[in-house]
Order: C-alpha cells, then structure tokens, then sequence
C-alpha cells in the first residue's frame, strides 16, 4: 500500500501539484434490521476504495475511485490534478495550509470481541431477545424496530509531506425505536448506543436492560401530562444538554461555518455565557464514540477549549481554517469515507462538570421542567435552535414531579449559555450521528445543567 500511495504522490508532484494526499480504506459491515420480532435486513460486504485531494496554487481538486489498484489512482491523481489547476484560474482568494508535523504511524485496535469473529447469528440473536424484551414489557407496547451496524477495518494516509498513517477503525452502533398505545394515545421512545471498544460491551449492556429501559420510556409517557407553554427554569439532562452543546453550539463553532456566518464569527476572546460554561471538543477520550488517534489530514487528534469560563476561546478548524485564523490545527477534519473530502467536524462535544449535586440543582425551583431525553434537534447560524424532547418532568417545590409528554424548548445558543446558573458533578458521554453534508459518529454530553430560563413548546 505504501509503495503505491508514494508513486501516485510522485506523479503529481511532477505534475505540479504543491501538496497531495492520498487516502485508502478496506472496510467489513454488517447490519441488521429486526422489526417486531421479524428478520426484515441482513446486510454485510467488504468495501475498497480511496480518495486523492491535490492542491495546486491555492484551490483543490478531488477524486474517489471504488479500489485501492495503483492504475486507477494514477488516473484519478490526474483528474484531480485537472480540477485544481482549473480551479486555481478563478480562485480570487488563493487559500493555504498550515505546516503540520510529519508522522509516521499505525494504530492498531484490539477488541476483546471483534464483531467481524461475531456470527451473524449471535447478532441476530441478540437483537432477537431485546425485540422480545420490549414487547413482553407490557401489553401497551405494540411495536419496535431495532438496527444495528458495525464497521470495521483500516484507513490509510499518505501525503506529500512524508505522513504515513495506518489507522484500524472500529464502529458499533445499535438504534432501538418502540411505540406503545393505549386507547387513542400513542407514546414513542428511541434509544441510541454506540461503541468502538468491541462487541463485548454487550455483557455489560446486555439486550434484557436495552429492551427495558426502551419499554419503560415509552409506557411511562402514556401517563404524562402535557407541558405548560410559557418562559421556565429547567434543568437539563447531560443527553440533551450534550445535543444542545453540539447541535446548538458546536456547529457555530467549526470554522467554515463560522466564516460562513455564524454569530460567534467576532466573539473570539470574548463572553458568550455565563461564567459557569465550559465546553469542550475532545478527540481523545478512550472509547468514546468520536474519538481516534488522527484526522483525515493526518494532524493528531486532541482535546480543544471552546468556551473557557463563559469566553469564547477557541473554534474547531482544519489545515485550511487555522492559517486564517493564525493558529494550530485542531485535528477535526474528517470524511465519511473515500467517498467525501475531509471537512471539519466535531469529535465529542460537552460542557464541563461543575461542582453541584443534581439535589441542589432542584431546590431552588419552584416550578419548573426536568429535561432528561431528546428526540431531536435543530439549530440555525443566527444562533437560534430547537430542541425536541422524548422524556421530560415537572418540577415542583424543588422536586421532580409528573412526567410531561411532547415537549420542546428553544431559544438563543448564547442567550441560554447566558442563563446557566448551576452545573451539576454529575457527567456522561452519549452517540449520535451528525449530517454536515456527510455522516460522522460523535460523542456529546455533560452534566445535568441549569438554566434560568427557557422557553417551552408543546409538540416537537
């Protein structure tokens, strides 16, 4: 692989390129579909492809081609080569790249159970008994669909520079929906997990407390109340405030966007929240689900501060971004797979624990919301997001009360930094997937956080 990637980069230094990366991948998947209690999908294949990005007086060219064979990638470094050159005859800013340090390495990963030793059947089997879990909780529970996926395999870097990278990869990712009825009322709880630690994890979260806790949600909203509309303090779950920190506020904060406007584009260095708001992009923490050892431009992976003690410190760049900016990378471009152009994107997303206990965030509300789980979010560039939530509760007199079903609370990003006046020592890591333009797992979360106030809505 190495002597072919360093013959490609020669044919397009001598074409002219000023700098060329060369990127592989050799991929196993499996998924599997169940939908109540029925096999629907059993999908798995292996996948080879990969990617050449050049870069010629200021303006990129991009080629992907399905295999890793020296052939086609000389055809496509040519091609590449084509689109840069083109490029660079309109480019009326040429833009440039930071120096990054020269590394060679491979990163390998050793699971206790490797999913690609893991019979399909035992997969099926497994996602067989939480099926059964579920709709044996109770007669309410009418329906579930339950999809698994793992990804495993290496990627391969090579640039012009002398980077050679050998990175093993390893992706499991479970998604568990389920609706329950009673009468005319309709509940529906989802469940997200996520691992690249290895199929093991399924002894500790075995299919029995999925399956439970999926159930549970969904039958505990048959009973929930609507929300009251309206400004209130809340509380807010470390899932839901990890979807805030990402959806709401991490996006403003990748470089590309923030130059494409986003309203921190001249917040650097400046408050925008409350002193009890920390939050950070972190690369770097053992099995978390947007952790890895290096980028897709090779450039190390790394914990950054984002917001320090309520300012503004830093934003989540590339190569590209940081020279206009002035500053190191940050380590977060990232491509879905050969298929893509590395773009900068969060790793795991969350706000720092604090030092209250989740007893002493209640007690000061008199009436207010517990925010634990989302559904789903959105947010804008102007700073405005939505945030729509699966499992909530009244707090009443400084204590948890009735659950409240449909709710969803929205607002400014900065506004809302601004508001928390509590977080709790409480902290936990959840998945997710995000769609900038391209698919990357991700981690978000934090503490449970409290907010002054928020506005709540009824339906999400």
């Amino acid at each position: 692989m190495r002597d072919d990637f360093e013959e490609v980069i020669n044919v397009g230094q001598e074409l002219g390129a000023t700098y060329i990366e060369v990127r592989g991948q050799n991929l196993s998947q499996t998924s599997v579909t169940i939908k109540d209690s029925r096999v629907e999908t059993v999908k798995k294949g292996m996948e080879q492809g990969s990617a050449i990005r050049i870069f010629v007086n200021g303006a990129w060219g991009f080629a992907s081609v399905g295999t890793l064979e020296k052939p086609s990638l000389v055809d496509s470094i040519a091609e590449a080569f084509k689109m840069a050159k083109t490029a660079s005859l309109k480019v009326k800013a040429p833009s440039r790249l930071s120096e990054s340090k020269t590394v060679e390495a491979k990163v390998a990963i050793n699971p206790k159970k490797d999913p690609r030793k893991i019979s399909i059947k035992e997969k099926i089997d497994l996602l067989l008994a939480e099926d059964r879990t579920i709709l044996d909780y109770d007669s309410r529970m009418k329906s579930c669909t339950i999809n698994y996926l793992d990804i495993t395999g290496t990627d391969y870097l090579m640039n012009s520079e002398g980077t050679y990278i050998e990175q093993d990869k390893l992706y499991i990712y479970l998604v568990s929906v389920a609706t329950a009825k009673e009468v005319d009322r309709l509940a529906l709880s989802h469940d997200l997990l996520g691992y690249t630690s290895g199929f093991e994890e399924f002894d500790k979260e075995t299919p029995e407390v999925i399956g439970r806790r999926v159930a549970k949600r969904a039958i505990d909203q048959l009973k929930a109340k609507k929300p009251k509309g309206g400004t209130f303090p809340s509380i807010i779950g470390p899932r839901v405030i990890g979807v805030f920190a990402h959806e709401a506020f991490g996006h403003l904060a990748e470089a590309d966007l923030t130059m494409s406007g986003s309203v921190l584009i001249d917040k650097l260095g400046k408050k925008v929240a409350s002193e009890k708001v920390s939050i950070y992009d972190d690369g770097t923490i053992s099995g978390a689900f947007g952790s890895f050892k290096y980028d897709d431009e090779g450039v190390p992976s790394q914990k950054t501060t984002l917001i320090e003690n309520g300012e503004l410190v830093s934003l989540m760049h590339n190569r590209e971004t940081c020279q206009k900016f002035g500053v190191e990378p940050t380590g977060n471009a990232r491509a879905q797979d050969f298929r893509f152009e590395p773009i900068i994107r969060m790793r795991n997303t969350y706000l720092a624990g604090g030092d209250c206990s989740f007893e002493e965030l209640l007690e000061d509300i008199k009436f207010g919301y517990y925010i634990k789980d989302y559904r789903g979010g959105q947010a804008n560039l102007d700073g405005t997001f939505q945030v729509g939530v699966q499992e909530a509760f009244e707090i009443v007199k400084g204590e948890v009360g009735a659950p409240v079903s449909n709710l969803s609370f929205s607002g400014n990003t900065l506004e809302t930094l601004f508001n928390v006046d509590a977080v709790g020592k409480d902290f936990a890591l959840s998945v997710g997937v995000c769609g900038k333009d391209q698919r990357a797992f991700v981690g978000a979360g934090g503490p449970h956080t409290r907010v002054k106030e928020v506005l709540i809505g009824g339906a999400a």
